[in-house]
Formats: C-alpha cells, structure tokens, sequence
C-alpha cells in the first residue's frame, strides 16, 4: 500500500501531527495521508473547490452505463473555471510516506497517524491536468460546481472538497 501527503511546500523534512477540527471521536493530532488510489483528489491548488464522481459497486447499471458513456476514466474531477488559470500555474508536491503507523479512517482512502512521519520521497507535480490524466481522470471545468447538484441524488459516488470556496 502506497500512502501521500500532497503540500504546496517543497521541503517538509517531518509531518508533525496537527490538530482535527470537526471529526468526531478523533481527539489527539494526526498527520494525514491520503492512499494511492484517491491521491489524485488532492493535485490541486491548497483551497481549490472540486467534485469527484465515479461509479462504486453499489452504482445501478443504468448509472454505470451513463457514467460509461460520458467517459472512459475511472474518476471525473470537475472544478470552476474561475480556478482554471490557478491550476495551470500551481506547483504541488507529492511526498509519498511509509504506511507503517497508519490508520485507515472509513473507506475514503484517508489514514491518520498520531506520531511524526518522514517522507520516504517527494515529487514535484508542475502540470496538474497531466498527472491528473495519467492517474486515469478526467478534469472537467464548470462556470459554477452548483450544476452538479443533481449528482447528489444518483447512485454514484459524489465526493466534494474545498466547496466552502466554491463560487455559489
């Protein structure tokens, strides 16, 4: 299992857990790691509000038949056009650290740890849409991510951060 920590710092030589402000029964600082299959959620801009779709085993096949038709990703990552230009210019480092350590938080591909970790390796991501791509989604850019509303009541997964940024 590969986990990350996506910064727009270059140079974190130790995580130091930080506090969790909102997340019940979760009481001693964490340093996060997201794992290798949902780390594409987090190649954006620090702030950036962005909207995950993707069909889970629990997706109805007329669902899973739409989602086919609309794309051959995996994922579908959708964010405002207003954050376009933002993402174009945004360095992100991606620091890869050893799962030792590691909790899993529920099945959003989030693990927590109470105890300072190194990176094993860091790699710095200068073309977003690129490694976007190359982890098999597809970017799509909305004038507001209101529009994806609707998403919400489909038998899709929805996943939503940053959207207290959002335009609307």
């Amino acid at each position: 299992m590969r986990l990350f920590h996506f910064s727009d710092e270059s140079s974190i030589e130790v995580f130091m857990p930080r506090p969790v402000p909102g997340l019940q029964g979760i009481t001693q600082p964490q340093v996060w790691a997201i794992d290798d299959w949902h780390q594409a959620m987090y190649m954006f801009p620090y702030n950036c509000p962005r909207i995950f779709v993707w069909p889970v085993e629990t997706t109805t096949p007329e669902y899973v038949t739409a989602y086919q038709k609309m794309t051959s990703c995996r994922m579908v990552a959708h964010i405002e056009l207003g954050w376009l230009d933002r993402l174009a210019r945004t360095t992100v480092y991606r620091y890869e650290l050893a799962p030792d350590g590691f909790e899993p938080l529920g099945d959003a591909g989030m693990w927590m740890s109470s105890t300072p970790t190194m990176p094993v390796n860091v790699e710095r991501i200068d073309n977003i849409e690129k490694a976007l791509s190359d982890a098999g989604v597809e970017l799509r850019v909305l004038p507001s991510l209101k529009t994806l509303e609707p998403l919400w009541e489909t038998s899709l997964h929805v996943s939503g951060i940053g959207l207290n940024h959002a335009r609307s």
